[in-house]
């Protein structure tokens, strides 16, 4: 009888054959109202980003082909674009600020391919974390939202540094970031829309200058002469960035 169960068992049908199972998608928990207030406008940021570098792809990637491989602006778009759509489907499912800014960092780091999608994404999960939806950070966002910008804009610093061993000075995006950063810290009582401006403006004109400088740390640093004369590609896509969300930051 075993050996009939067993031959029986044997000749029976296959049942369906069956694949990996599909990711289970993130559902984000329903915020609080501020955050998801919040949350609406980095999305409406995120669109700004995607449309300006769209405009600049090509512009973007000649600067990268000067001492790379020429596919800066092709990544950037990428990258923003996954983060867009990821910032777009979550806040649609009632997330907060946070939540927003870390799922549009994992999709960037995941779609755009190269190291700067990797640190790009790093440092929009770093800024997430100084976003908790907690009443103490609201009332914060109420009182001082240049503040608490410039920290989340200081924690995405701090994984650059940390994820890129750059430092000001070595013709990165940090030589963007920082003077980003420091015009916000500068004038924390200036409203919102006021200090992104004149921070973005201090981004460009950072980036800019990267054109005399000699990289250091990347890609770019074996063909080193050949960069000097021409911005870095990332510090320019960066004040880009920045400049195109100062349009919604009010």
């Amino acid at each position: 009888e075993a050996a009939a169960a067993a031959q029986a068992g044997a000749s029976a049908p296959a049942g369906p054959a069956t694949g990996p199972a599909e990711p289970t998608p993130e559902v984000a928990p329903v915020a609080s109202e501020p955050a998801r207030a919040l949350a609406a406008r980095v999305v409406a940021a995120l669109e700004a980003v995607v449309a300006a570098l769209q405009d600049a792809e090509a512009e973007l990637g000649r600067l990268d082909a000067v001492a790379g491989d020429g596919d800066h602006g092709r990544g950037m778009v990428r990258g923003t674009t996954a983060a867009r759509d990821a910032a777009r489907a979550a806040a649609d499912a009632g997330a907060g600020a946070g939540d927003v800014l870390a799922r549009a960092g994992r999709a960037w780091a995941g779609q755009a391919g190269g190291t700067s999608g990797v640190l790009w994404g790093a440092m929009l999960e770093a800024a997430a974390e100084v976003l908790p939806d907690r009443p103490e950070t609201w009332e914060r966002w109420a009182r001082e939202p240049v503040r608490l910008v410039a920290d989340a804009v200081d924690a995405a610093a701090a994984a650059l540094r940390r994820l890129g061993g750059a430092e000001v000075g070595d013709k990165t995006m940090l030589d963007a970031l920082a003077p980003f950063g420091a015009a916000l810290a500068a004038d924390p009582g200036a409203p919102l829309a006021a200090a992104w401006r004149a921070a973005a403006d201090a981004a460009r004109a950072a980036a800019e200058a990267t054109a005399d400088l000699r990289p250091r740390v990347g890609r770019a640093r074996p063909l080193a002469e050949r960069s000097v004369g021409t911005p870095d590609p990332g510090a320019t896509s960066l004040a880009l960035a920045a400049r195109a969300a100062a349009e919604v930051a009010s």
